[in-house]
């Protein structure tokens, strides 16, 4: 599930934690790195139930019409297609999957106010009225309704954000890569009319490239950042920052623990990744300083690349 970008997010994040706070277990470093990858499966399930509670206050806010003394003819005669939301009925219908969020605490129940919010949001959009009033029903036009409610609705909704920072710290970042994970996983999912849980790393060279990624620049932090000194003698160290040093040792780590991952690779991500979770000048400062410490490591042999195209400055 796990893309390496995200690998690397979250193994930036741990490091710079035992960092600040001075923690050097590797044992625990590795546990709080598999615990948060453990915890975006976990978001992706419980984002994905949330068409199941969407459509449960839309059966309540109906039922609450028909029992009315007096009904408004809209209530009275009630239009049930989204409650009859062929997508939402397969992710309600499989036990495996419901089994799996109830036993992870993944369901929607003590957030009746945020779904409440969000369902009252949509059902004034121009997409779910026209959706709503279209009297052909088919799983190509239930699947796309929550297409559009998955693309449009949740990104950038700060109620949403604020409470999946209550729920984990963990999930402060994953909420943009999982939305999309779902999109993607879509298509599947009608087609088997099953939901599959996916693997928390995409394979066990995956897994395997975290640990070492976080162990290894632990272990070799402070050798790392010594070297990065000599890039900078007219620079004092205590003014570099924080976050910087971080990406860089962890970019040096990368391009000498594993020699298939090309040069370029290794910079673009880390510059990338800078550009979120540092300073605005960042993005320069580490694409200039890691090329050359690498490009002169590779020089003199204590990084290892073969194969064409492994070797190479950032664009």
């Amino acid at each position: 599930m796990l893309s390496r970008r995200l690998i690397r997010v979250k193994v930036f994040k741990i490091l710079f934690g035992r960092i600040v706070a001075g923690s050097d277990s590797l044992v625990g470093a590795e546990n709080e790195l598999i615990a948060s990858c453990e915890k975006t499966l976990d978001l992706y399930c419980f984002m994905l139930q949330l068409p199941v509670a969407l459509k449960k206050v839309a059966e309540a806010k109906i039922e609450t019409g028909l029992k009315k003394f007096k009904p408004t003819p809209e209530e009275a005669n009630p239009n049930r297609k989204f409650v009859e939301n062929k997508f939402v009925e397969i992710l309600e219908n499989d036990v495996k999957f419901t089994k799996f969020c109830e036993s992870r605490g993944l369901l929607w129940a003590d957030h009746e106010g945020f779904v409440k919010k969000l369902y009252a949001a949509i059902s004034s959009n121009d997409y779910f009225v026209e959706y709503m009033s279209n009297p052909d029903r088919s799983m190509k036009e239930d699947c796309n309704l929550f297409r559009k409610i998955f693309e449009l609705e949740l990104e950038d909704n700060t109620y949403l954000e604020d409470m999946l920072e209550e729920m984990s710290l963990f999930w402060m970042d994953d909420l943009g890569y999982v939305l999309g994970t779902i999109l993607k996983n879509m298509n599947q999912i009608v087609k088997s009319e099953s939901v599959a849980i996916p693997d928390v790393f995409q394979n066990e060279d995956d897994k395997a490239y975290a640990k070492k990624l976080l162990t290894q620049s632990l272990v070799k932090y402070d050798e790392y950042t010594k070297l990065i000194s000599d890039f900078v003698s007219n620079w004092d160290m205590e003014r570099l920052v924080a976050t910087d040093l971080a990406l860089i040792v962890m970019g040096i780590t990368e391009a000498v623990t594993f020699e298939t991952i090309p040069l370029k690779v290794t910079i673009n991500e880390f510059v990338d990744i800078s550009k979120y979770y540092s300073t605005a000048n960042s993005r320069i400062f580490v694409n200039g300083l890691l090329d050359r410490v690498l490009q002169k490591m590779y020089k003199e042999g204590t990084i290892v690349k073969s194969g064409r195209g492994l070797v190479g400055s950032a664009e």
